[in-house]
């Protein structure tokens, strides 16, 4: 492909599956299935994926295409039922409508309490389209970013996704970050997120990072991106109309003093392999971004440890730092993906022992939890009591940041919630601190909606 020729971006929903020429090749049954899937789940691909990324001679069980096509086993049974019953006949888009909202809403659209402890609140109003979870750190959702190049089936925030507009995430006005800067001075990191903030045009992007950039108190001093179009539409950062455009944003944001950070994700080496994924990232480092690499670790696609370490080993002989393995949050169809606790620990360990010290960066297997962000640091038996070790590297309390507690071992475990705490104790040491955090929040939220 010559740099003349680069593809054009072509997006694929439900509405044009059949656009799609290699679905062709899948029994109908199984098409059919994928479709009433979709009905559900968000869904969302491109020409890229579609001609670069999935193996369509190993369909379904390919990696990428399990990533990013909506699998006939991500419903429930039950609910599969309900939807099929729904759509049974001629019914209208209303009925089906309805059907789908009630399976949607049961899926924990919000997790970790998001959408009640993490909104931000100023001069007693809460702030939309911002989230506030940890002192230094803020989050902006940029309204015109709530929608990504092809959505992984895996998302915690497909709810941004579905139309269902009393649950999502919007920033209206890109000076709210800066005027809740003004009253924080603890945030010295602001993360544009999404959907994807590269989705955006350049002009709409600006709009946020202007602000931040006018600040005389060269707050924030990190700015990140949280972005999925290194894997999905590598060509947004050398080929897309404004590309030149935005390479010149985020080189502003570098000479400004500030960090410039991409927080990619790569959810399989594949995505890592292709000629456009390396000159973006060559494009990226040439104006002085630094791009950390993060995923959930997640079944049918990612679980096991040769496939992290290829990913970790790519990503340093990319100039790219290994960053982060999630644990899939519990949301969506998370019990398709989910995976015992210490099968990832595992998996993680197996994979971190056959890389360099340059790939060793990587912290995990880490979950995004509503206390805090937790560690699992290992497996040990203690006293004659097989445990986990835990330990938080974020909390909704600064002082619980390092601490190490021990729950009870459970090879079924997949999920923070799923622990109990070990040695007979009642409670871990963060919950009754925790409890007062959550009236605390209870108490401001009541007051604004009285206001």
């Amino acid at each position: 492909m010559t740099e003349t020729n680069y593809p054009r971006y072509r997006a694929y929903g439900l509405h044009n599956l059949d656009k799609i020429a290699q679905l062709a090749l899948l029994p109908a049954s199984f098409r059919h299935h994928l479709e009433m899937a979709a009905q559900v789940l968000p869904f969302r691909t491109n020409n890229y994926v579609v001609n670069e990324l999935i193996d369509w001679t190993d369909i379904p069980a390919d990696p990428m295409f399990q990533l990013t096509f909506p699998q006939p086993g991500m419903l429930p049974a039950r609910e599969a039922m309900h939807l099929r019953t729904r759509m049974a006949g001629k019914p209208s888009k209303a009925r089906i409508k309805e059907a789908v909202r009630e399976i949607q809403t049961g899926m924990n659209p919000h997790p970790a309490e998001q959408a009640t402890l993490n909104v931000p609140h100023l001069q007693g109003r809460p702030l939309a389209g911002l989230q506030h979870k940890y002192p230094e750190t803020l989050l902006i959702f940029p309204r015109e970013g709530q929608t990504c190049h092809a959505f992984c089936t895996y998302c915690f925030r497909w709810a941004q996704f579905c139309g269902m507009e009393k649950l999502r995430f919007a920033c209206q006005d890109p000076m709210a970050p800066s005027r809740y800067l003004d009253a924080h001075p603890e945030i010295t990191d602001v993360l544009i997120t999404g959907g994807d903030p590269l989705v955006m045009r350049t002009r709409a992007l600006r709009r946020y990072i202007d602000p931040l950039l006018a600040r005389r108190d060269n707050r924030p001093a990190t700015i990140r991106l949280g972005t999925k179009s290194l894997a999905y539409w590598p060509y947004r950062f050398f080929a897309d109309g404004d590309a030149d455009d935005l390479m010149r944003l985020l080189e502003q944001i570098v000479t400004s003093g500030r960090h410039l950070a991409i927080m990619a994700h790569f959810t399989h080496p594949r995505e890592l392999e292709t000629p456009a994924v390396e000159k973006a990232i060559a494009r990226l480092k040439d104006v002085g971004a630094t791009i950390r690499c993060q995923s959930p670790i997640v079944r049918h696609v990612n679980d096991s440890s040769e496939v992290w370490r290829g990913m970790w080993q790519r990503q340093v002989a990319l100039g790219a730092v290994p960053y982060y393995m999630f644990v899939a949050r519990d949301t969506g169809p998370e019990k398709y993906f989910r995976l015992p606790l210490a099968r990832t620990w595992m998996i993680y360990s197996e994979a971190l022992r056959r890389v360099s010290g340059l790939g060793r960066t990587v912290r995990g297997p880490s979950m995004s939890a509503s206390p805090g962000k937790v560690l699992l640091d290992g497996v040990a038996e203690i006293n004659g009591e097989r445990v986990f070790a835990l330990k938080f590297l974020q909390g909704r309390n600064p002082a619980w940041v390092n601490r190490v507690f021990f729950a009870r071992y459970d090879d079924q475990a997949a999920w923070f919630d799923d622990l109990k705490p070990a040695f007979g104790q009642q409670e871990f040491f963060f919950e009754a601190d925790y409890r007062r955090i959550k009236a605390t929040a209870d108490e401001t939220l009541m007051t604004a909606d009285q206001g």
